[in-house]
Formats: structure tokens, sequence, C-alpha cells
């Protein structure tokens, strides 16, 4: 079986670990604080601060920038229920967006349409690797956390993603193009965000008291960041041709893929397709089906998104992401697949698109 993803670890990556354990100094210090200057540099920003997750680096951003109780986020529906989490823990109030149907990221003019008196800021995921509207979003004048969990090392007109917004949040899940296990990132220009970030992350040697929390992240985590940093560029090379691949082959067969965008620079931190083909008389077979197809032809696929938020709050109205929902399925593209996983992927992709038509 071909997993739908996996982390790509070597044994550098446990050599900087093991010198951390034998430091004798595991918890946040020194190497923390490497890779929170070390990211922000790639990134192109002033600083960074690290965290226990991607969730906990949001909750603080919308803290730093004074969200509260009864105010609107907005956010697009087309998510994971991790940007939800943090709005609802604040009490402020998630403002759903659809998306744009050709990149799936939140469509500026739906949010245009949305906006509220209320809303105090908006999230914007740069979903799948592939950069956002950024420079639509910021002409609005919302404060913008942008949501580089899939996307570190992605580009929009020359600049790193994370490096527009008021803040951007990262994440580095087992999965994520880079990981560190668990654990998260928020960086900024703005050393009041930084500095509030720092602060909230932890509870104890304070002068004064407020609700703070256990956010920190550890050296042992940080080692495992920095030494995928410096093989961040191999990974996200190793995806673009493992794209490349895909996106030759299946425009040969018909099979919608990715659209390219000449000021954006897409990573692929997923690669998706559609489960539908052209022509009339065509017949299209339920999504879970397909799942079911390749799973048993050895290539673990899935919905790239499980389920849209509006779909958990039960909301109507958001018809680009019903209809990505319904259509799309993320193929395996991680660096550690070899060449022959890639060909696999590859010819059980076209005998899927022969069984589809019928």
């Amino acid at each position: 079986m071909i997993f739908h993803s996996k982390p790509t670890l070597n044994k550098e990556d446990s050599s900087a670990v093991s010198r951390v354990i034998n430091s004798g100094y595991i918890s946040q210090g020194e190497a923390v604080a490497r890779f929170e200057s070390e990211l922000a540099e790639y990134i192109g920003v002033k600083g960074g601060g690290a965290v226990s997750s991607g969730t906990s680096a949001l909750h603080l951003s919308l803290i730093a920038l004074g969200v509260k109780e009864g105010d609107d986020v907005a956010m697009p529906t087309y998510v994971c229920p991790a940007l939800l989490n943090p709005i609802n823990y604040i009490g402020a109030n998630p403002l759903l967006i659809d998306i744009n149907p050709d990149s799936y990221n939140i469509s500026p003019a739906d949010l245009k349409k949305k906006l509220t008196k209320k809303t105090r800021a908006v999230i914007v995921p740069h979903i799948f690797g592939l950069p956002a509207d950024i420079k639509d979003i910021l002409s609005i004048g919302i404060p913008v956390i942008e949501d580089c969990a899939q996307s570190v090392g992605a580009v929009y007109n020359g600049k790193k993603a994370g490096s527009f917004g008021h803040c951007a949040i990262f994440s580095f899940y087992a999965t994520k193009v880079m990981t560190t296990g668990e654990g998260g990132m928020v960086v900024s220009n703005s050393d009041k965000i930084l500095e509030k970030i720092k602060d909230l992350r932890e509870y104890d040697h304070k002068p004064n008291y407020m609700v703070r929390y256990n956010y920190k992240m550890t050296d042992l985590q940080a080692a495992i960041g920095i030494s995928q940093l410096k093989r961040l560029d191999s990974f996200i090379s190793r995806r673009r041709n493992i794209a490349l691949a895909y996106s030759k082959r299946f425009s040969e067969l018909e099979i919608a893929i990715p659209k390219v965008y000449t000021e954006r620079e897409h990573i692929y931190f997923r690669y998706v397709i559609k489960n539908r083909v052209k022509g009339q008389g065509s017949r299209v077979k339920g999504l879970e089906e397909d799942l079911k197809f390749f799973e048993v032809n050895g290539v673990k696929c899935m919905r790239p998104i499980f389920k849209p938020i509006h779909r958990y709050l039960k909301l109507k109205g958001f018809p680009e992401a019903d209809r990505a929902w319904n259509e799309l399925i993320s193929i395996p593209i991680y660096p550690s697949l070899t060449d022959g996983d890639v060909k696999k992927i590859v010819r059980v992709t076209e005998k899927w698109q022969e069984a589809k038509v019928e």
C-alpha cells in the first residue's frame, strides 16, 4: 500500500534530536530560539514565536490581534476544524466564506460581500500549497492571518507566503510539508505581536497574573525543525517534480489537474484531481466508491478536506465548497515516494479513469 501521507525523516533528524538529548536540556531553550530565527529569515519576516501546534499558533494570533468574544472572524469553509476551534476558544463568531473554484482558496469576492462591521480578522489559508489571492484580500483593510500550514515555501509575486499578513501561522504536524512531530509557529514583522505570542505561550515566572497557556515547543521538536528546514527546498523540488509527472500524463487522459498561475509558485502539499470526466454520456461514480477503487489497487487516496465547516454547522449557501467536496480526490505526493511509487500511482489513476467511462 502506498500511503496518502508520510513524513520525510532521515539520520540527520535523528542526530539533531540526539544532540539535544545529550545536552541535558530538552524543553524550550536555545534550539527553539534558533528555529524561530531561521524560519523567520527563510520566510522574510522579522521574527517568530514557536508553539505547540498550528492550532495554538492561531489561537494566540487571534488574541494578539485583539479579537474578543462576539467579534467576527472571516475564514473559508473549505478547511478542517483546526481553524474553527481557536475562534470558538475566544468566543468569537466564524464568518464562513466560499472558495475560488479554480484555486480552492478563499474567495475575495465572497469575502467582500459577507464582511460585517464586527469583522476583526480574516484567516487566509494558502490551501494545498498554492498561495491565495493575498493582494486582493489585503486591499480590503481587515487584519490578515496567513495560514501557511500547507504552504511553507510557496511564493506569491516573488515573496514567500507568510510574509504578507499581520502575522502568519505554521503547523509542523507529522504529515505537513516539514515536521517536528507536533508543533507550530507564528511569524510576523510586528514586534508587538511577537512579544504577545511569546508572553502568552507560557504561564510561569511572570510579574503579573493573567490567563496564559502551556503552548511551548520543546528543543527536541525544534531540533527536528532546524534539520528539516535545511532540506525544505529539496522537499519542495521533489514535490514539484512528482506533480509535473502527474500533470503531464493526466492531461493526456483529460483528467482535470491543478491550475498553474504565473504569479504563484505552488509547492504541491496536495495534488488533487476531480471525480468526473469530460464529454457527454459520461457517468460519474460516487467519490467514496472511487476512493475504495484506489485503495483496493494499493494507493491510499483521500478527500483533501474531510468535511467543510458549513457542513459540520449544517449551513447552506456554499456551492463552490460543496462542489470541491464532492469532486476532489487527493492522491499521494511527498518527497519519499520513489519513482516506482509514482509510476504505480499513475498506472492506478489510468485504470481508474478507464473505469469511470461506461
